[in-house]
């Protein structure tokens, strides 16, 4: 399997949404399936079931069901492809060896925000919340982090850190990563910025402050 192929392929919120659905399914799940699933377009879920065949994460096979006409195309995740946290060790290593291999290309803290930052803009696009805090909140509480937000409603802290390990081997890319991720969400949904982004360098604890913009 080609990491920079899957990387590209997973590095698209609604790719990973639906790989995802794949993941957590027993059968496999035809487009209209995961559009409906996914509140996207059918046309729109074939165009990005293309690319995560093309990287191999999925194989698709026609399936007759006594119809007359074309058959239904089903999608199910590649022989080999990682589970996403249906399989452990094998989000594990994958998530390690995504790590180098970004080190190895190249990539530093600043490539890291801004795929994190493309990742939260498609996020916070989804989030039905009209407040740039409650939305990060959200879904850092999504994501595991278990947020705590302050009493001054714009600091939200992390009680835990589902990257934790992960972040303490690579901090300048697994950190930024998540700032970005962060600032991503915040721009999307509107109304503030992140004003400060504390991280393992920092220690107390990590958390982000959002500058909140007066109307």
């Amino acid at each position: 399997m080609d990491l920079l192929a899957v990387l590209k392929a997973l590095g698209d919120e609604t790719r990973y949404s639906m790989y995802e659905e794949l993941s957590g399914s027993t059968r496999g799940l035809t487009a209209a399936e995961l559009a409906d699933r996914l509140g996207l377009h059918a046309n729109t879920v074939r165009l990005h079931l293309e690319r995560l065949r093309e990287a191999n994460l999925v194989t698709v096979e026609p399936v007759h069901r006594g119809n007359v006409g074309r058959p239904q195309h089903v999608y199910s995740l590649a022989a080999g492809a990682p589970g996403l946290g249906f399989d452990p060790p094998s989000h594990t290593l994958l998530s390690v060896l995504l790590a180098t291999l970004a080190e190895r290309v190249g990539a530093d803290g600043m490539e890291a925000v801004a795929a994190g930052r493309s990742w939260g803009v498609e996020t916070g696009k989804r989030t039905r919340s009209k407040s740039c805090v409650k939305a990060l909140a959200g879904e850092l509480e999504r994501l595991g982090f278990d947020p705590v937000t302050s009493t001054r409603g714009n600091e939200i802290a992390f009680s835990r850190c589902p990257f934790r390990e992960l972040a303490e081997a690579f901090p300048e890319l697994v950190c930024n990563l998540h700032r970005g991720i962060c600032e991503g969400v915040v721009e999307s949904v509107g109304g503030g910025r992140v004003e400060e982004f504390a991280t393992l360098y920092d220690r107390d604890p990590c958390r982000v402050t959002v500058a909140v913009e007066l109307s």
